[in-house]
């Protein structure tokens, strides 16, 4: 049992390499989000600076995308919302089964994203485009969904993978069994 996890353990940096890449996105995000805003602001103020009717909806795509992307992040971090008041009066065993409940529901959510949010994207964002910017196809309002599940989709795998092992494996031993 503990080669397997030995070997399943060695996928550990494709799942790091994955968030360090997601990472980076909404750092991009940010810093988008910060200077088309500002741009925006001075627009409005400074005669001679242009104040585009496209910055609002760029803005708010960016923040579509930071907003669905971290709460993927959080899921590999485990600070994503989560309540703890009883944790202390519950038998471990119980709170280990909740951990998994938990990373099942958010499993099932993942693929609900991934799957609505692609057709959404498609059907509904494929028909129109941004009412500022006509060439944009509205199929980018709606991408962050399905890419925020897709990467919900593979730190779910790794956080059941780590409750899983969690079972079968104790901290400081080699093998329950």
């Amino acid at each position: 049992m503990v080669s397997f996890f030995e070997k399943v353990d060695k996928l550990r940096p494709v799942y790091d390499i994955t968030y360090r890449i997601v990472l980076f996105i909404c750092k991009i995000l940010l810093i988008g989000d910060i200077l088309i805003t500002s741009y925006s602001v001075l627009g409005r103020y400074i005669s001679f600076i242009p104040d585009p009717a496209w910055t609002e909806e760029i803005v708010l795509t960016f923040m579509s995308y930071m907003a669905v992307l971290s709460a993927a992040l959080a899921i590999r971090k485990k600070s994503h919302i989560r309540m703890t008041a009883f944790d202390k009066y519950l038998p471990e065993a119980a709170l280990k089964a909740l951990d998994i409940l938990a990373d099942v529901a958010v499993f099932v959510l993942a693929v609900i994203m991934i799957t609505t949010g692609w057709q959404f994207a498609t059907t509904i964002g494929g028909r129109g485009t941004y009412v500022s910017i006509p060439t944009l196809s509205r199929f980018w309002k709606y991408f962050p969904i399905p890419v925020a599940g897709v990467a919900m989709l593979l730190f779910e795998i790794e956080a059941l993978y780590g409750h899983i092992k969690g079972i079968f494996i104790k901290e400081g031993k080699e093998e329950t069994k």
